[in-house]
């Protein structure tokens, strides 16, 4: 289909994304919902196919029936023009296939929270009577936010359809055959439990379990051959873990586990330290008790060959008794004289089985002559693990292969430049001369910090340790950020580090102390502001005359001594104007004053330099200091002293002369932004 194409007026073709062997898959935009997504499209020379269109109308129903956040979700289902088509999710990101050969080796714990994933989905398609029949990593789709997603039902089966209308036919990958369906079995739930082991233990190597000439020799091994040690290839994987991968595969369906979500538990404690010393997993046996579906040449054999035996027993049983001779007095002498004769009748036929069986004999020696003569020579795949490439390559000239592509990918346990696994895998039988590819360590994964600052310290530190990072948390008050969340972080956000070899500090706030205010009164207004910058307490003043308390003293506060409060709370102090004595009126009135916050500068004081927790939120406080002139202050002395984390408004009081005017002044971080000279009642 051609890039601009709207199919069925809505769905615009951009570019194709794959093809497959019964639909090609199109990239498109909704153009009613302004989305995009996915478009699958019958091949153009399958639509004349009922089967293949019957499998297609399958997909579209078995997909339909399944929502679910880790199933990719189909949104419409049509025809245009004789054209089957379905539209679906459009998931970004990758298949599993090629997610483990770029991520390898893999984080159990992202293992296990994958596979949970890919578990959860396929409970729901088993709720529902649906056996995916073709789980493989190539099914699966991984998006950047590690979600995995399972695609193509298109040979998904529902329990309720008649067994006896299917076929022997495999469909399904043959790495991930389950044995009843390389015997030629039916598949069930147990089958897709199968094909989730191999997935598994694909996950766990890198590679998967069994490997072969062509898809019968591997089809024989699944029902054959047990399935390899994780552990010999990985020492650290722990024993529950490679069990789940034996239960999971085993031979018979009932030694599997019962469902995917007896498969889902188990798989969610196989890394507690509870398991650690758990024995490994032993099937009660390995023969089904099944009827092994044969080949037909193989049948054929067996057929002529008993009918042979039925030619060579029916002359046997047909063919006439010599007569009885008469008795005579020579009776010994005519029964010798019997038997020579039956001897000589019958020994023409004996000398025939004899000669027919040497000549059988020879023909089968010439036949296992010609077949040594003429099989291809055959060599073992050497093991090269941990060797650099230049030894691996003379090594697998020496043993008559070649080698093929070299893959380079990033390893924790292999030294830079040398080899982490071959393909085939080492002790493979290959013809000669076959090629072997080498996969070769960049060294341990480097891993790129994000800039942490707001998030939960809790969630980031496992996630983190996860990967293998050393964590460290450093305690701080604060007034603008929550508790719990990260402040500051020792290694900056975009550096790129070896999780196991880094360790990172964060800076985590425990939100703002707690103050018990202290007596305040009879105190200067220096003697208040000190007070309060040391214990993170704004101020607001209010004037009064008195009597009794000194001029510019402390008469009141509000909250009053011993009362509770947090940091960045805002204590009320009434100041003493001294003796009210007769003089020019005045006049009294309120201001009030917008102040913008200022989300790109910080506000350290050389004050607060020290201060941990005034560093660390720079970046989210504006710190505001306002001067007054009237008759109470100078614009010589701070009036008020703030932090503001938004946009704030402010009600500075004057008592002026009357016929005079005031004075403010604002001074955000060190920069004056609002200034006044001439402040007046109107």
């Amino acid at each position: 289909m051609r890039t601009g194409y709207t199919l069925n007026g809505r769905y615009r073709i951009i570019r194709a994304l794959g093809e497959g062997g019964m639909a090609n898959v199109y990239l498109a935009h909704d153009l009613i919902l302004d989305r995009d997504v996915s478009v699958k499209l019958l091949r153009l020379d399958l639509r004349d196919d009922p089967s293949t269109v019957r499998r297609f109308q399958r997909e579209a129903l078995a997909a339909t029936e399944l929502l679910h956040p880790n199933i990719v979700q189909v949104y419409d289902v049509g025809e245009e023009n004789g054209m089957q088509y379905l539209v679906m999710e459009y998931v970004q990101g990758t298949d599993l296939k090629a997610y483990i050969k770029d991520h390898f080796p893999i984080a159990y714990q992202e293992v296990i929270e994958i596979m949970e994933q890919i578990l959860s989905a396929v409970k729901l398609a088993h709720e529902h009577n649906i056996i995916h029949r073709d789980l493989k990593p190539q099914n699966i789709l991984i998006d950047p936010q590690r979600v995995a997603k399972i695609t193509d039902f298109g040979i998904a089966v529902t329990l309720s359809e008649h067994s006896l209308t299917q076929t022997n036919t495999v469909l399904g990958s043959v790495h991930y055959l389950s044995p009843e369906q390389a015997r030629g079995g039916m598949a069930t739930k147990q089958s897709d439990i199968y094909s989730l082991g191999i997935i598994l233990y694909e996950m766990l190597t890198g590679t998967v379990p069994f490997e072969g000439e062509t898809a019968v020799s591997i089809a024989l091994k699944h029902f054959q051959s047990e399935i390899p040690s994780v552990r010999a290839v990985d020492a650290n994987i722990p024993q529950a873990l490679e069990n789940v991968v034996f239960k999971a595969t085993a031979k018979r369906p009932q030694d599997r586990y019962p469902d995917v979500a007896a498969m889902a538990t188990d798989l969610k404690t196989a890394l507690s330290p509870s398991r650690a010393g758990e024995e490994r997993f032993d099937p009660a046996g390995d023969d089904d008790g099944e009827t092994k579906v044969l080949p037909l040449s193989a049948l054929s054999s067996l057929t002529a060959a008993d009918h042979a035996a039925e030619a060579d027993a029916t002359p046997a049983a047909t063919a006439p008794q010599p007569a009885a001779t008469a008795k005579t007095a020579t009776g010994d002498a005519a029964d010798a004289a019997t038997a020579k004769g039956r001897y000589r009748k019958r020994h023409p036929r004996r000398f025939r089985f004899i000669w027919a069986a040497v000549i059988l004999f020879f023909l089968l020696v010439g036949i296992l002559i010609g077949v040594a003569l003429f099989q291809p020579q055959m060599t073992s795949v050497p093991n090269v693990v941990d060797r650099k490439q230049a030894s691996a390559q003379t090594t697998l000239t020496a043993a008559h292969l070649k080698v093929g592509e070299i893959h380079r990918t990033s390893s924790a346990k292999v030294k830079l430049h040398r080899i982490i696994r071959t393909e085939p895998r080492s002790g493979t039988q290959l013809k000669r001369n076959t090629e072997v590819d080498l996969w070769i360590s960049t060294g341990p994964q480097r891993y790129k910090l994000n800039d942490y600052k707001g998030d939960a310290y809790a969630s980031t530190a496992a996630k983190l340790q996860a990967l293998g990072f050393k964590v460290h948390r450093e305690s701080v008050h604060s007034t603008s950020v929550p508790a719990g969340r990260i402040m500051q972080q020792s290694v900056s956000a975009g550096q790129k580090v070896i999780p196991k070899d880094t360790a990172i500090t964060f800076t985590v706030s425990t939100g703002s102390q707690t103050v018990t205010l202290s007596d305040l009164t009879d105190k200067t207004k220096t003697q208040a502001q000190n007070y309060a910058a040391g214990h993170n307490l704004n101020l607001a003043f209010r004037y009064a005359y008195s009597n009794d308390v000194d001029k510019g003293k402390v008469i009141r506060q509000s909250p009053g001594e011993g009362a509770v409060v947090q940091e960045g709370d805002e204590i009320t102090l009434t100041l003493s104007r001294g003796p009210e004595s007769k003089g020019p009126a005045t006049d009294q009135f309120n201001v009030r004053v917008r102040i913008p916050f200022d989300s790109s500068s910080s506000s350290t004081s050389d004050a607060d330099a020290s201060d941990s927790s005034t560093v660390a939120s720079s970046a989210t406080e504006n710190l505001i200091q306002i001067y007054l002139k009237d008759q109470d202050h100078q614009l010589s002395s701070i009036y008020k002293q703030m932090t503001i984390t938004s946009d704030a408004t402010v009600t500075l009081p004057f008592t002026v002369a009357s016929g005079k005017a005031g004075a403010y002044k604002i001074v955000r971080n060190g920069t004056v932004i609002a200034e006044d000279k001439h402040v007046t009642k109107d």
